[in-house]
């Protein structure tokens, strides 16, 4: 069948009509990577040299996806695409053109761990107070400076900057900066955000690089386009400047990374830079049912910033989205496994076909514990990476330093680890003596003797090592990563721990050691018919540039999913449940002080809605504690905006116990009104028969009226009454002031120490 037969119209009009400026809003579940692989196939199919296509993603992962479509459309062909993360292209593009801004061809990519790093030892070395001039804080703010296409030298020029830092009581920021800038030069290193606004400097500095790729990308294409920052666009947009055949793929309604310095307005105002646009519209969803999908458009259309499109879908009318309300955040964990579990049972359904989202990463806690009660596995998305790891970043560091000798950061790792005679005063000497000189770490290093370095001998060792790994660099990736882990004794030092830590370093280097096979054995083919080898060199940037959507293991695929939603852009479940609808965490407390920040909220329950592809669950608690203080939550007001049509309300019972079946209107204070109807009625969620509830004797719901007795003289022997534990007697008291608390004997609810600063209880 031809490729084109499986598309709809919309979708086929996208495809084919390749030439101008084109921006096509793709609905959630509108088969937009479809119809972005089709077009380029199409381009080539066409006569169109792959190598005169750029395809920008945000993803490796989403880039090979994309290129395994177009070869089993176009052929082979689809391997000379230039297509990649804008990091990775760029990337590319800088290793070529690297002598011209005056950086190695292999220079380092520092991660955000080298980033911090560098920060704190030029913190130290100015004797700043590394409490104020934090290195998390500080690399932050250089980032958006970046992000904001500023230079050290640019941001210092500019008087309201510097009056910023000095009332926030950071003076000494530019500074830091500029060392932070000049330390990376002479290290021959470029952070992520570097990868970016270098390309953006080589560009406006050397018309005749500009020229060189204007002319080469006949045809560019950029995925997820209202993802991108205003370095991203304004390289895209010099880039297209020549040909005008940009093709911008992405949906307004999923712009959620304005933190990261993504901007709506890239693709609101596409047109503005482009006027001759021709706008295609994806709006059939294939992935939800209709009421999800109806769900979710009654929830994006109070945003008044977007473009105009009508999400639909063809597919089952499908069941309504549950709406649970919980006591605690604790209950709230407990009801989603529970659901979780009678779900599986009744539809004989994988663990894998289920995900939780939540607003931020701290509300996983009560999640994970209900899961593990019931036994059922769970992988958290966002956690420690592999190549994070101690162990893996120690071998990592050997590699770059193989690489680029005057990468000081990675020098610093391993110069002595493991040990070998290489201590603190020698660091301090070095780091002196290549500030006074202006030389790298390397420099000295090569020269200690002169410089009356003690350790000299040993630094002299290390040296002509690292040397020997050099003259090793042609060869393929896995047997010079071999020779390194042996030769450096890291291989040796782990296997000999055998501790149960260590024999999971040592397995961990073991598996980085079987990709690196791996990745060695699939030898590419030059255009000459020859077979290439594969160097350290690319496995280094392939590795330096992936990021965590392109990390998974295998091990964990029968599992359920648990993710923030920011992490769960792009993916799909059939079994969505959502959690923490409450006001201030979301939306987030931090989002309600302009439109602006509360219809990114809205785009981000939005995203959050439209990965479900069968059954959706919401849920909140009406009590959560927050920095060890019990409080009390409001419903989101995301709940009342979806149209109560598409809910069924579980467990909603109001003070009369009769369950509330709606959300009515907002007050003029902003809170949730829930209107109560019907009779009263149990939830229908079983809970597995090894599945301990909360408290037997708890009451239904907490009552906002109830007022506790004042506990001053409270005293062990006392009978009290808890609003949510029932009756209880006081066992003992310990501790004065706001800290006094009192352990009580709840009979059924089990014995509870409560902070009597917080807790409401009636003496008896």
């Amino acid at each position: 069948m031809n490729y084109l037969d499986e598309l709809n119209d919309p979708q086929r009009d996208a495809v084919v009509n390749t030439n101008g400026p084109v921006i096509i809003i793709a609905g959630a579940g509108s088969g937009k990577t479809r119809v972005l692989t089709y077009r380029i196939a199409y381009l080539i199919k066409n006569g169109t040299d792959p190598f005169n296509i750029l395809a920008l993603t945000f993803t490796n992962k989403a880039a090979k996806e994309m290129r395994e479509r177009i070869y089993h459309v176009a052929g082979a062909e689809a391997r000379n695409l230039w297509m990649g993360t804008f990091h990775s292209i760029f990337a590319r593009i800088l290793r070529i053109e690297a002598d011209k801004i005056g950086y190695p061809i292999n220079f380092t990519i520092y991660d955000t761990d080298d980033a911090k790093s560098l920060i704190k030892s030029i913190v130290n070395e100015m004797k700043l107070n590394d409490k104020v001039y934090k290195p998390a804080l500080i690399s932050s703010r250089i980032s958006a400076a970046k992000n904001a296409m500023l230079t050290a030298a640019d941001y210092a020029a500019d008087s309201d900057n510097i009056s910023y830092d000095e009332s926030s009581g950071r003076p000494k920021f530019a500074e830091i900066f500029a060392a932070y800038e000049a330390r990376c030069f002479r290290a021959g290193a470029m952070d992520f955000d570097d990868l970016l606004i270098k390309t953006y400097h080589l560009l406006n500095t050397h018309p005749e690089v500009t020229n060189k790729y204007q002319h080469m990308f006949r045809y560019i294409l950029v995925d997820e386009f209202q993802d991108t920052n205003g370095v991203q666009y304004a390289i895209v947009k010099k880039l297209a400047n020549v040909h005008q055949n940009i093709t911008v793929v992405g949906d307004d309604a999923q712009s959620i990374y304005a933190f990261r310095g993504a901007t709506i307005k890239n693709i609101l105002n596409f047109h503005k830079d482009f006027p001759d646009t021709r706008v295609y519209r994806l709006e059939q969803n294939y992935r939800s049912t209709q009421t999800i999908v109806n769900a979710a458009n009654s929830v994006i259309k109070q945003n008044k910033e977007q473009l105009d499109k009508k999400v639909w879908t063809q597919n089952e009318v499908g069941d309504r989205i549950k709406v649970f309300r919980a006591l605690t955040d604790n209950e709230e964990g407990k009801v989603v496994a529970s659901s979780i579990f009678q779900e599986k049972m009744n539809s004989h359904c994988f663990n894998h076909e289920f995900v939780i989202l939540y607003r931020t990463n701290a509300q996983s806690r009560s999640i994970e514990e209900a899961l593990r009660k019931i036994n059922i596995p769970y992988k958290i998305y966002g956690g420690l990476s592999f190549y994070q790891r101690k162990e893996i970043k120690d071998l990592i560091a050997y590699f770059r330093v193989t690489i680029n000798p005057t990468d000081e950061e990675a020098l610093k790792r391993i110069i002595n680890y493991p040990a070998r005679g290489i201590g603190k005063t020698t660091f301090d000497h070095l780091a002196v003596l290549a500030n006074e000189h202006n030389k790298s770490w390397w420099d000295i290093m090569n020269d200690a003797h002169q410089y009356g370095i003690k350790a000299a001998a040993s630094l002299a060792d290390f040296v002509m090592m690292i040397k020997s790994f050099q003259a090793m660099l042609d060869r393929n990736a896995y047997d010079v990563a071999m020779h390194i882990a042996k030769q450096s004794t890291i291989l040796k030092t782990l296997y000999e721990d055998k501790t149960v830590e260590g024999i999971a370093r040592y397995e961990n280097l073991e598996e980085l050691l079987n990709g690196l096979k791996e990745f060695s054995i699939d030898e590419p083919i030059d255009d000459d018919g020859v077979v290439r080898v594969r160097t350290l060199s690319e496995y280094m940037q392939d590795i330096a540039l992936l990021t965590d959507a392109d990390r998974e293991d295998e091990s964990d695929y029968d599992k359920v999913s648990l993710m923030t939603i920011h992490a769960s852009k792009g993916l799909e479940f059939k079994y969505v449940y959502i959690v923490g609808l409450e006001e201030n965490l979301f939306p987030s407390q931090l989002s309600l002080n302009s439109r602006s920040e509360l219809e990114e909220e809205r785009r981000l329950f939005y995203v959050a809605l439209t990965r479900a592809m069968k059954k959706l669950h919401l849920s909140f608690a009406t009590s959560r504690f927050k920095f060890g203080t019990m409080i009390h939550s409001e419903p989101s007001r995301f709940l009342q905006e979806i149209d109560p049509q598409f809910l069924i309300m579980e467990g909603m019972y109001n003070n009369r116990g009769s369950e509330n079946r709606s959300f009515g209107a907002r007050g003029n204070s902003g809170q949730t009104k829930i209107i109560s109807s019907s009779t009263p009625t149990k939830s229908n969620i079983n809970l597995p028969k090894n599945f301990k509830p909360i408290n037997k004797a708890a009451p239904s719901s907490v009552d906002p009226d109830f007022v506790g007795d004042d506990t001053s003289l409270l005293q062990a022997g006392n009978m009290v009454t808890h609003q949510r534990f029932g009756n209880g007697t006081v066992l003992s008291i310990e501790g004065a002031g706001d800290n006094r608390k009192a352990q009580i004997d709840f009979g059924e609810a089990g014995k509870k120490m409560l902070v009597l600063k917080f807790a409401k209880l009636k003496i008896n």
